[in-house]
């Protein structure tokens, strides 16, 4: 069966408000064989006369009447439609999928978001907790747009990714516990650890980091949630690796102290996003993040 057209439904309805095929070919910019052409399309397609000329006059049938009150709303959904579209493209409105750890999401977003949503108020970002993995394959399977990832990044077809930021891993250690100023892999690995769950890069990191001083302690608890691991920490649980976002400006509890770790470690982070043409919306929330660059 054949679809109904929005053009022969505009048709059908500028006739029925100007009553008048030819009016309705003038405000359309048709040829009047065109309109007639339209018309006789519509009545085809349904089986039923759809217009009725009386007195010099055009006006709809019954059907007809039924038909023009349905193609007006069709036709305000399309130009809705349509607008939406056009303002996305235009980057005045529009949705960014963006995927991204706990931590960069608590941390690094938030100045992100309130920047963005002074600029670009019409811009809906709708942030996912994924690891970086999940993310580049998201990315790359098209059902995200931006990713926080850590790096390095094992190079993915069709997702780019740019070193973006870099941040000092610390130590977190409770504030009652004597400490040294800096902190080392042996005397972390002597105490009771709270650390990040395998699979996650700065797991990875901090497995690393103690293997090379020779060191392979097993964590008393791990978790996926920054936050929670330094409510733990300031309870006295236990201490902990964490990277330090210099940029955001939470005050770190009393009861936890910051310190520096010997030999130094850094969480490398990337911007990813898919490859190719990038929508605007998109690129406005990639100016954004930009701007947060530290490398």
């Amino acid at each position: 069966m054949r679809e109904l057209n929005l053009d022969r439904l505009r048709t059908l309805v500028t006739i029925a408000d100007l009553g008048s095929f030819a009016e309705a070919a003038r405000t359309l910019h048709l040829a009047p064989p065109t309109v007639s052409l339209h018309i006789a399309d519509l009545e085809a397609l349904i089986g039923a006369p759809l217009l009725v000329r009386k007195r010099g006059e055009v006006r709809p049938s019954g059907a007809g009447e039924v038909l023009v009150e349905r193609a007006r709303r069709l036709l305000a959904d399309a130009d809705e439609a349509m607008d939406l579209v056009r303002r996305q493209v235009q980057g005045l409105e529009g949705r960014v999928r963006l995927g991204a750890s706990t931590g960069a999401i608590a941390h690094l977003l938030p100045q992100a978001l309130e920047v963005l949503g002074q600029h670009h108020p019409g811009i809906d970002v709708q942030v996912v907790v994924l690891t970086s993995q999940e993310t580049v394959s998201r990315l790359a399977l098209g059902t995200l747009d931006v990713g926080l990832v850590a790096l390095p990044m094992a190079a993915v077809r069709g997702v780019t990714v740019m070193p973006w930021r870099r941040d000092p891993v610390m130590a977190f250690v409770p504030s009652a516990w004597a400490a040294p100023r800096r902190v080392t892999p042996q005397w972390l690995a002597g105490q009771p650890l709270i650390l990040n769950d395998d699979g996650t890069s700065l797991s990875r990191l901090t497995s690393e980091w103690l293997a090379l001083a020779g060191e392979q302690p097993k964590a008393r608890i791990q978790l996926n949630y920054n936050d929670a691991i330094k409510s733990l920490v300031a309870a006295g649980y236990g201490a902990t690796l964490l990277p330090h976002e210099a940029s955001t400006a939470t005050p770190l509890d009393p009861r936890i102290r910051m310190l520096p770790v010997q030999p130094r470690l850094w969480r490398p982070l990337g911007i990813a996003h898919r490859a190719g043409p990038v929508e605007r919306a998109t690129q406005h929330v990639l100016d954004v993040l930009w701007q947060q660059k530290q490398v």
